[in-house]
């Protein structure tokens, strides 16, 4: 089965008790929208915001931006009634935080699927902890419903007892790993947040720092994090023109039955045309998800 190509350059978070903001984010230019239930929620309003969240994806209005609803873990009090009721709305996803095995997504599909959840909604999993990135190839492959991994950064610099450098040299170990593990099993991997809104040169130079590791987006705090991730993440109008010819001269030369073609000087093989096919299919679905 062809996987659906979805653009998620900018994934944003929207604290689950903030109806105002939920609101407003169905003007934003985000890919993919994060209903939050977690962090973002006091205790004394987890319940409240369920109802706030849950009825907003049920409703739906967010045209064609992803809507996924991250639940409490299943450890805690609020956990399994959040995954119940996140079902019953029906997102796209439903993001679990603090995935340690392959274990605790069956518990999590086996809910889902006694609460109705319809056959589009995936799972997502936050990959924040030393044992979940451990076991980050037993998790992607625990279930046909995994379909993204999601950085949780913040957490991990946390855990590891490590800093938060430019560079981001202390965790470079454990993106990799879940970028291994999650282009192995298909899924989506997405970077994590940057908490310094006033530094925009260190954000885009995240940007592009995951792009280049091979993320395919971003999780965002504040929506004037959006066009940076937007621009970082999307081919360029030359790339996209370049994919173009090099897939043009590709076909051509095996009609005419040459093994060998040249672009712009430089020999093209399978996997240079292969890259350009996912770069002009994620303009093309960049481009319809605008419409």
């Amino acid at each position: 089965m062809t996987k659906t190509i979805r653009p998620r350059r900018s994934v944003l978070y929207m604290p689950g008790s903030n109806a105002r903001a939920q609101e407003k984010a169905k003007t934003l230019a985000a890919d993919a929208l994060i209903l939050d239930l977690e962090d973002a929620v006091a205790p004394d309003a987890k319940v409240e915001a369920r109802e706030i969240v849950c009825g907003n994806a049920a409703a739906g209005g967010y045209g064609k931006r992803e809507i996924i609803i991250r639940v409490n873990g299943l450890d805690t009090p609020w956990g399994r009634d959040d995954l119940i009721a996140a079902a019953k709305a029906g997102p796209d996803a439903i993001l679990l935080p603090k995935v340690e095995s392959a274990a605790q997504v069956q518990e999590m599909e086996k809910i889902m699927k006694e609460a109705g959840a319809p056959a589009k909604t995936t799972i997502w999993c936050m990959m924040e902890t030393p044992l979940g990135i451990l076991r980050a190839e037993e998790i992607a492959s625990a279930s046909p419903l995994v379909d993204c991994f999601v950085m949780g950064t913040s957490d991990l610099v946390k855990e590891l007892q490590a800093q938060h450098t430019p560079m981001r040299l202390p965790v470079i170990t454990s993106l990799g790993l879940c970028l291994l593990a999650g282009r192995a099993y298909g899924l989506t991997v997405l970077d994590g947040v940057y908490l310094d809104l006033n530094d925009d040169d260190g954000y885009r130079a995240a940007c592009v720092q995951g792009l280049e590791l091979g993320f395919d987006g971003k999780t965002l705090i504040h929506p004037k994090q959006l066009d940076a991730a937007n621009e970082v993440f999307a081919p360029s109008a030359d790339e996209v023109a370049l994919s173009r010819r090099i897939i043009e001269a590709f076909e051509a030369a095996q009609k005419e039955g040459k093994g060998v073609v040249l672009v712009d000087g430089k020999l093209i093989e399978n996997l240079h045309v292969e890259i350009a096919k996912a770069k002009v299919a994620m303009a093309d679905a960049i481009a319809e998800a605008a419409k």
